[in-house]
């Protein structure tokens, strides 16, 4: 004879047990259970759907999910994320990752200068290092190429209490860039760069909402080529602020230029 459970109801109708509320803080590594997309919260955000919360995978895509009911694991434990409290966890951070100083007054500006190879460049090393900046007294100043650039450092008349530190597009071995930063040699002035044609492709395609950046085939203008392949339209202000919404900090920029920016300011500063 067959043994039944005393309880015949339904198991859709049975209610499930509490699992517990987890806050989504920044950097917690969970699993999302109808996908199994694993990943480190990258923030936690109110849209007019719901709550919702970004996870960023070990290959640095990106993945957004609503906040719904025991719709995660921790752990190997099925849990329900929650937004955090207005109130951090822990010591409050920059958007470069340093330890924010509450209440800082921007400091007098130092004689010494970053200069960036352009306003895209300019707006963000801003929007990522501005904080630090300000605090550090560091101004950061745009070029339009480095064409002239050692007639640009002979004017700016570099010492020891005001070092120039360079950031450069596309400095890759043989190109025109890495030739004209090897004819500067002031111990005071440091060019570093990143290996990209356009400061557009420092920002990773998946804080853009893209695939990957698309190859444009030489002899076209790299930017407006990017337009034309993304289907975006060809206004290429528009698509930058679109590049630069999606950076909310350092973790969507590529290491490469994280490092760069890193040493130029430390650069600068040093005693």
């Amino acid at each position: 004879m067959r043994s039944y459970s005393p309880d015949l109801t339904p198991p859709w109708k049975k209610k499930q047990a509490p699992v517990p509320e987890v806050p989504a803080e920044v950097d917690l590594v969970v699993e999302e259970v109808s996908t199994g997309f694993c990943g480190a919260v990258i923030r936690c955000e109110k849209t007019a759907e719901g709550p919702t919360v970004t996870l960023e995978d070990r290959f640095g895509k990106h993945r957004v999910f609503p906040l719904a009911p025991r719709g995660f694991l921790l752990e190997g434990k099925v849990v329900t994320l929650v937004r955090p409290s207005s109130a951090p966890a822990g010591p409050a951070r920059t958007a470069s990752g340093s330890l924010a100083v509450p209440g800082a007054r921007a400091r007098v500006a130092r004689a010494g200068r970053i200069y960036v190879e352009g306003r895209h460049d300019a707006e963000l090393v801003e929007r990522v290092w501005g904080d630090d900046l300000r605090i550090e007294g560091v101004v950061v100043e745009y070029l339009e190429g480095i064409d002239d650039l050692p007639a640009i450092v002979a004017e700016f008349a570099p010492g020891p209490d005001a070092r120039l530190g360079v950031l450069v597009d596309h400095l890759v071995p043989g190109s025109k860039e890495s030739r004209i930063a090897a004819s500067v040699t002031h111990p005071d002035v440091l060019v570093v760069g990143h290996p990209y044609i356009d400061v557009w492709e420092a920002v990773k395609p998946a804080s853009v909402g893209i695939a990957g950046w698309p190859v444009v085939p030489r002899g076209q203008d790299w930017k407006t080529g990017v337009c034309r392949a993304l289907g975006w339209p060809e206004n290429t202000g528009a698509a930058w602020q679109r590049i630069l919404s999606g950076v909310r900090s350092y973790k969507d920029l590529d290491p490469s230029l994280l490092g760069s920016v890193e040493h130029l300011i430390d650069f600068v500063t040093a005693p």
